[in-house]
């Protein structure tokens, strides 16, 4: 699909003067978001308010959850106001809270699809992938409780279909979460949603949940639902959150539970290309997209540092047991995973590696790391490097064709 956005983009930053196709846009979530249509057999299991000490918090599983520190999103950050602190830039050495300076009253584009597409039009984006911001630490929270998670996520998603759609005058493309915990309720979700016209649907990142442990997503027993996203010809993209790798950390530095925002020098450099490494790397080398050629991966949200030293390592292992593969890791890889690079990343060794053409341009929008004006990140692409034409690739190509089924 192409859009001429001459018009449209009006009052953006006019860093293009064309459409963009944003593959990491974000909606705050509503407060009846996960109790809107959960059973209410599960309701004490799953999600639910209360009234602590005056104020509203959310529990998970009975527990107040941390993931995020203001669930209710009102007020909230300003989009883009952590820029320069992820751009390695805080001469201040501000703590984290003060450089989200002022928050505002939430906005009504950030739960509203029809006011979220005059932004866009203004913003210069002809379309959008959507993902969640609280939904993606959700599943950690839930882990013991697969029936409840389970629940919650199916009422998630009837939430995200009530209030986006999957699919909104085929410009928004919300992602419903699915969860491999249970691999028959998974196959289930993924069907009802694919009904539904999903076209991009949300996986956790790291080892995936199953009852009594933890395994690669990868593994035989979930070939069901690689089957079935295989047949179908969706997009699953696997968004950063929280992938439990708190589990691995606490080991160095005890903190307790995953909560975003919450840094500390040990813990940034220890967790920051660990999930989508790992996942990646089990995902190629226990063959998965051998056994299911049609599948495209999206790596939403993690970066691209990881690409370089997965790549090293894949090339080592292929020719050290180049029978232990059907295939060339590495050219899997290029074939068949797309990656949403951070604007800090370095982009050009990015391109060396996996190619213009699976470089996808994600903003963040709204979220206070992400770009306060989208279409900026073309900016970078320039700083490194890319050709006009390369740039229109990424920022207005690239993540067209993963709306629409492989053919």
């Amino acid at each position: 699909m192409t859009t001429t956005t001459s018009d449209t983009a009006a009052g953006s930053s006019a860093t293009i003067d064309y459409a963009a196709f944003d593959a990491d846009n974000h909606y705050y979530e509503a407060p009846d978001a996960y109790t809107r249509h959960i059973e209410k057999s599960m309701v004490k299991r799953a999600m639910q308010w209360a009234e602590i000490n005056g104020r509203q918090r959310l529990l998970v599983g009975g527990k107040v959850n941390k993931f995020i520190p203001n669930p209710l999103f009102d007020p909230v950050a300003k989009p883009g106001s952590l820029d320069e602190y992820f751009r390695g830039k805080n001469p201040e050495a501000k703590d984290i809270r003060s450089l989200f300076g002022d928050l505002e009253p939430i906005r009504a584009e950030y739960r509203d699809r029809d006011a979220r597409l005059s932004v866009m039009d203004r913003q210069g984006l002809s379309g959008c992938f959507l993902f969640p911001t609280l939904g993606v630490g959700m599943e950690e929270a839930l882990a013991d409780d697969p029936a409840a998670l389970v629940a919650a996520f199916e009422a998630f998603n009837r939430w995200l279909e009530d209030d986006w759609g999957y699919a909104y005058k085929e410009r928004i493309f919300a992602a419903p979460m699915i969860t491999l915990i249970d691999v028959d309720a998974a196959v289930a979700e993924l069907g009802r949603v694919l009904d539904a016209d999903a076209r991009i649907v949300c996986v956790k990142g790291g080892p995936a949940h199953m009852p009594g442990g933890l395994i690669s997503p990868a593994d035989a027993r979930f070939d069901p639902f690689w089957g079935l996203v295989n047949e179908s010809g969706v997009t699953v993209g696997i968004h950063s959150g929280d992938a439990g790798y708190g589990r691995y950390l606490n080991d160095w530095e005890p903190v307790g539970d995953f909560e975003a925002f919450r840094y500390s020098p040990l813990r940034t450099v220890l967790s920051s290309d660990r999930p989508p490494f790992e996942t990646m790397a089990a995902l190629l080398c226990q063959g998965l997209f051998d056994r299911f050629p049609r599948v495209r991966v999206a790596s939403i949200e993690s970066g691209a540092s990881w690409v370089p030293v997965l790549i090293k390592k894949l090339k080592r292992a292929y020719s050290q047991m180049p029978g232990s593969f059907q295939s060339d890791p590495v050219e899997k890889l290029r074939q068949h995973v797309w990656v949403a690079p951070f604007y800090e990343d370095n982009l050009a060794q990015l391109k060396e590696f996996i190619g213009t053409e699976h470089i996808l341009f994600g903003s963040d929008w709204p979220h206070a790391e992400g770009l306060a004006e989208p279409r900026d990140f073309a900016l970078d692409l320039r700083r490194h490097g890319f050709s006009e034409d390369e740039i229109h690739t990424v920022m207005a190509e690239n993540g067209w064709p993963l709306t629409r089924p492989t053919t």
